[in-house]
């Protein structure tokens, strides 16, 4: 799983309509009353029908006492960072360390350009956002020296830093494209976008994203909290977000548990959605994300209870991942019709399930060798010597570079593996029963995943023979593939284990 284990965070996005001042502080009121944790608030300063953020922000601060409070997301071209960083920091310590910064590169380029802010390429705001974190942070540094920061966009020569908030505000960044990802990546403490604008299916890539710049920073890619601004309706629908408060809490669980999402903010200015989204969502996310630690803390598995009827034990998937990116989303994969409770199974026909067990087993054991050697050539506790001859024990022959040679041929074990299961079990499976037709396309797909997986090890190992210090980027994609092959391999033995049996294929 990709769940980074922050704690749970709900609240409000709210609409600053200045015709309705006294509603916009009347759903912030009823955030708090309804139990959620924060309330946010749009920034569109050139927005003449709206409320300025900043001060909206202070007086909900004002007239609540638990909720935090966090603009979503400020505007930096219209609002200079060290002054920014000087306002969140006095409404932190005026709430009582109820402040979150969420903070923009800017959009509306005319409109900006109107109200007196620069004009920017999409490079250039990026490269002045980066700026501007940097003054913020060091101006919050209070125990910091003078604060300098000669960039392209903002300087600043000479500030005396402070004040320090009350807690360590988290800056959280609205970003889409990849520099903005990359961005939040090294140096924000949270990743802020829209369900309209980055729906579902297009968050692994951009979670990827960020945490291969986490990574390349030298940052645990957890260190990055993922929140979502969310829209929807309630009803009987199949989409996102769609459905029953039950359909919503099972979609918000599953992407905390698989994408390490920890925020969900609500837009909408329906006092009545803001109830029914704190008293029959929130409660049931809770409890479904809870269930979901619990049960990975503990290696719970899903059962196989046909492939049990078959007297066959699977390989269970332990629920460990070892690479924050996710190449599939696993509670997608299609699952095989339950066999006829009152079938029995001859030893030869266990055999047959047995068999692609025992091949698996073979695939693993070498996945773990793999894994070894490469941690001892890491650490420097075999040479390649060593490795060498530790190779030849296993007839595996030997290249110009020890551990490039075994890998590329463990690689291309896996790859015949599926070539085979792909002309030859998997159709014969379909054949003789159609209700297996979605698993062994999922199967099918998977196997080229994994093959695209495989060929990032081998580019890996092409560039460590010249760049030995790239052994990392090595590691990165064997943690990769090991996730993913396991993954696969256990799933597949859980669906097809008990149909071999009964069908005497192999």
């Amino acid at each position: 799983m990709a769940d980074y284990g922050h704690d749970l965070l709900f609240g409000t996005f709210i609409t600053p309509v200045a015709e309705q001042a006294d509603r916009a502080l009347a759903l912030a009121q009823l955030t708090e009353e309804a139990g959620l944790d924060l309330v946010t608030v749009q920034d569109h300063p050139y927005q003449a029908r709206f409320l300025d953020t900043w001060t909206l922000l202070s007086v909900i601060a004002a007239r609540t006492t638990r909720v935090r409070v966090a603009p979503n997301v400020a505007n930096l071209p219209l609002r200079q960072p060290a002054m920014l960083a000087r306002s969140a920091a006095s409404l932190d310590l005026l709430s009582g360390g109820r402040v979150e910064l969420g903070l923009g590169a800017g959009a509306f380029w005319d409109a900006i350009a109107a109200m007196g802010g620069g004009r920017l390429t999409p490079a250039e705001s990026v490269e002045a956002l980066a700026e501007g974190i940097e003054i913020i942070r060091s101006v919050w540094d209070a125990d910091g020296g003078t604060v300098k920061v000669d960039g392209r966009h903002h300087r600043v020569r000479g500030v005396h830093p402070g004040p320090a908030p009350a807690h360590p505000i988290g800056i959280w960044l609205g970003a889409y494209k990849k520099r903005m990802l990359g961005v939040t990546g090294r140096l924000a403490d949270g990743w802020l976008p829209s369900s309209p604008y980055a729906p579902p299916e297009q968050l692994p890539a951009m979670n990827a994203a960020i945490d291969a710049a986490a990574r390349q920073a030298g940052r645990d890619p957890g260190a990055v909290r993922r929140l979502y601004n969310i829209s929807g309706t309630f009803g009987s629908g199949d989409g996102f977000l769609t459905g029953t408060p039950a359909d919503w809490a099972e979609q918000l669980a599953g992407l905390t548990l698989e994408q390490g999402f920890s925020g969900y903010l609500l837009a909408s200015d329906d006092p009545d959605m803001i109830r029914r989204f704190a008293a029959e969502v929130v409660p049931a996310v809770r409890d479904l994300v809870a269930a979901g630690r619990s049960a990975a803390a503990a290696g719970s598995v899903p059962a196989a209870p046909a492939a049990a009827a078959a007297g066959i034990t699977p390989t269970p998937d332990d629920g460990v991942r070892l690479s924050a990116e996710r190449v599939w989303d696993e509670s997608t994969r299609p699952t095989a019709p339950p066999p006829d409770p009152a079938l029995t199974y001859s030893p030869a026909q266990r055999t047959a399930g047995q068999h692609l067990i025992d091949v698996h087993d073979h695939l693993r054991e070498e996945l773990r060798t793999v894994r070894d050697l490469i941690d001892q050539v890491a650490a420097g506790t075999m040479t390649a010597g060593g490795a060498r001859a530790h190779i030849n024990t296993m007839t595996m022959r030997q290249n110009n570079w020890t551990l490039g040679a075994y890998c590329e041929s463990y690689c291309r074990v896996v790859t015949t593996h599926h070539t085979i299961e792909d002309i030859g079990m998997l159709p014969q499976l379909r054949r003789a029963d159609p209700g297996l037709a979605p698993v062994v396309d999922r199967l099918s797909e998977e196997h080229h995943v994994i093959h695209d997986v495989l060929e990032r090890v081998d580019r890996a190992l092409v560039a460590l023979v010249s760049e030995p210090d790239r052994i990392g980027d090595v590691k990165a994609a064997v943690d990769l593939l090991t996730d993913t092959l396991l993954s696969h391999l256990s799933y597949e033995e859980r669906e097809l284990v008990e149909p071999l049996a009964r069908f005497g294929v192999g």
